[in-house]
């Protein structure tokens, strides 16, 4: 049987003409275009540099097994001499991107600096997340019944690989560094259905169960052994305008959540002013805009059950 062309000559025929009007577009709508500016982080590269750091952080654990104390200092060592060549990289072109939109070679050699000592000082931070991620993995363990290890929580827990792209991003978001830490925690968010900014502060022995859902924004704050549930949002009631009506940017639109908050499944807590008391329950599918008192408990109304 003989094969058909899969389009015909007079429609390939046009391709020339619909190539010039797309070229024409990049004129009139310059806003989504970065030509002739200097080139932002690549999502790709940072995606690997995230596996990467989990190999570091979590060594045996995924590429590379059968380590040991007497060869591991070797196989790490490659690694971080890769993760700095390629993320001081990533670190100069978002801090090039957002310095200006055109920036000469003078200029773009400074950035490369600061992108090494920007990433110098992240790799010096590599001992202290590792073992907030070990706290973190802790209360995983310790908040459900159905994990068995920790090696079940490094393995399968989406909400632990969000929490651990978190505290990557949330590191390098401290040092200055525009984007990447975002990218970093957009990529975790499209993997495992958790979505927390990087400007988020979170303590100790953090849990998220499930996961799948949750939305935690940028000035949420929240404290030590806090668990949240899949479908949990943490957002702002609002977004507050100037008198030009644009967002006004930089303050406190999330709730905070003191020690020892269980959050259940599907719940909302909006506003910047709102405070989950310590101790405190907060029952699944509520809708939370005022702050809750220390040690309570909050449900909806048992409703009326009905069965035909």
């Amino acid at each position: 049987m003989q094969n058909l062309p899969l389009c015909s000559s007079d429609s390939r025929s046009r391709l020339p003409e619909l190539t010039r009007r797309i070229f024409e577009s990049y004129a009139q709508s310059p806003a989504v275009d970065r030509l002739d500016r200097c080139p932002l982080p690549n999502k790709e590269t940072i995606v690997e540099i995230l596996g990467d750091l989990n190999e570091i952080l979590f060594p045996g654990y995924r590429r590379r097994d059968r380590l040991n104390m007497s060869n591991v200092l070797y196989y790490v060592g490659n690694l971080v001499d890769k993760i700095f060549d390629s993320l001081s990289v990533q670190v100069a072109r978002a801090l090039c991107g957002a310095g200006s939109d055109a920036c000469d070679s003078g200029k773009r050699s400074e950035y490369e600096k600061q992108g090494e000592e920007k990433t110098l000082q992240f790799v010096s931070q590599i001992p202290d997340i590792r073992a907030a991620l070990a706290k973190d993995a802790e209360a995983a363990l310790k908040g459900d019944p159905a994990c068995k290890s920790i090696d079940e929580v490094i393995f399968c827990y989406p909400g632990f690989d969000a929490i651990v792209v978190y505290r990557i991003a949330r590191a390098l978001r401290e040092l200055g560094v525009p984007l990447v830490p975002r990218i970093m925690t957009e990529i975790a968010h499209s993997r495992t259905g958790v979505d927390i900014h990087p400007g988020a502060k979170i303590g100790e022995y953090f849990f998220i169960d499930h996961g799948t859902g949750v939305v935690i924004g940028e000035t949420c704050e929240i404290g030590n052994w806090v668990k949240l549930y899949q479908g949990v949002t943490l957002g702002a009631l609002s977004f507050p305008t100037d008198e030009r009506g644009e967002l006004v940017r930089g303050k406190k639109r999330h709730p905070t959540l003191e020690d020892n908050v269980v959050v259940y499944a599907n719940a909302t807590i909006l506003g910047g002013d709102v405070v989950i008391g310590r101790n405190s329950t907060i029952g699944s599918s509520v809708w939370v805009t005022k702050s809750v008192e220390p040690d309570s408990t909050v449900v909806i109304e048992r409703p009326k059950l009905v069965v035909k």
